[in-house]
């Protein structure tokens, strides 16, 4: 295994273990079988155990197994505050006891706000005294390291990101997510401030292996690599040396040896011209079903509106590159859950955009069909309560 530093000089494994998807048996986690491939994983050297409150039946799981093993001053508990719970001080620290009594520590290496996708998010959190609640626990040892993980656009990533002295941050990351959510600028942003970068959907839950066409497949194979279509992309993040922790959320003993295999033998730097070509050719076959032919450059932007338009546009192509489901999911947390409103429908045409455009895309037109795609009368209902509650008033 090889591993990387954190801000304070601490190892950390090169690939960490996502604890979202353990296997179910009879509707709960199946501890016997989630203790052997965390096992298997220790035991090639992973020390980066990533969970969350809202993981159900994670905490308590991987607090037992790493008890039971007596491996805990070994290894590194990443878990999160379920900031879109929180509505006053007095819950943060019901909820983070609750997980220290889950975890069975007394003490979380790495404590992450969770899911924040707007810097609203974040001043909420400041208004009911989460910087002098931050302070103490680190005062005490109860939080060794404090950070947040991120589902949002790139400039609410960079204003999350230089407004306090974060020791980690965590961000969806992958060769089809190069310029979406925080992107690579948001990675080499927090690289510059020497902040490391754990990577989470590094295969978009499992896409860029099981949902790959048959085309992408072929490229892979003709490449010359003999890599699997989960190396290639773990390889492609291991590459950049920003990346600190790659974390995956394996479900068999074989997947933990392939990617600590990976993780043993991939090195920054090591890709070549033809490798890059390969994952451009993959990207290419994978997009042949998109609906906008639109790259994100952010040419297009900003729009005097403030419709996020290259994000609309990536979730309506994910509509038809995963699913409808996994589009419209997408949406309702990077467009449909900031602070100020993104909309499509906010666009009064005014045809700016189009000006700015290299790939001459009619925007007005098909911004019109992506809203009506991802925001059918369900999806308004529901974003419209999320957005209610997230951003409710917050009460010291």
């Amino acid at each position: 295994m090889q591993y990387r530093k954190d801000k304070y000089g601490e190892d950390l494994s090169l690939l960490g273990v996502g604890c979202m998807r353990f296997t179910k048996k009879g509707g709960s986690i199946d501890i016997d079988k989630a203790e052997k491939e965390i096992m298997e994983a220790y035991k090639a050297g992973v020390n980066y155990f990533d969970t969350a409150y809202v993981y159900s039946g994670s905490e308590v799981t991987i607090g037992e197994i790493f008890e039971r093993n007596h491996i805990r001053e070994n290894i590194k508990i990443a878990t999160k505050l379920p900031q879109y719970l929180i509505a006053n001080s007095a819950a943060v620290d019901k909820y983070f006891n609750e997980e220290l009594k889950r975890l069975k520590t007394s003490y979380v290496d790495y404590y992450l706000m969770h899911h924040l996708t707007d810097i609203a998010m974040w001043e909420k959190l400041k208004k009911i005294g989460i910087l002098e609640w931050i302070k103490e626990k680190k005062q005490s040892g109860a939080i060794r390291n404090i950070g947040f993980s991120y589902h949002g656009n790139t400039d609410n990533f960079l204003k999350i990101l230089n407004d306090y002295d974060w020791d980690i941050c965590q961000i969806q990351y992958n060769y089809m997510d190069e310029v979406s959510q925080a992107g690579v600028e948001g990675l080499k942003a927090a690289a510059a401030k020497g902040i490391p970068v754990v990577i989470m959907e590094p295969l978009r839950g499992g896409k860029l292996v099981n949902m790959l066409p048959e085309g992408a497949k072929k490229v892979m194979r003709d490449s010359g690599r003999e890599w699997t279509p989960a190396e290639w992309s773990f390889r492609w993040l291991y590459n950049q040396p920003e990346v600190t922790v790659v974390l995956s959320g394996m479900n068999s003993v074989d997947m933990v040896q392939e990617n600590c295999r990976t993780a043993s033998e991939a090195l920054a730097g090591q890709f070549t011209e033809a490798d890059y070509r390969t994952l451009e050719a993959v990207t290419e076959k994978i997009m042949e079903r998109e609906k906008v032919g639109c790259t994100g450059c952010r040419y297009c932007m900003p729009c005097p509106k403030g419709v996020d338009i290259p994000g609309i546009f990536r979730c309506y192509n994910a509509m038809y590159i995963e699913s409808k489901s996994q589009g419209r999911f997408q949406y309702a947390q990077t467009v449909g859950l900031t602070k100020e409103p993104a909309f499509a429908s906010q666009c009064v045409g005014c045809g700016k955009c189009e000006q700015h455009c290299p790939q001459e895309i009619p925007i007005r037109e098909k911004l019109k069909e992506a809203d009506k795609a991802l925001r059918p009368l369900p999806y308004k209902i529901g974003i419209s309560a999320a957005r209610k509650f997230m951003f409710r008033k917050a009460k010291r």
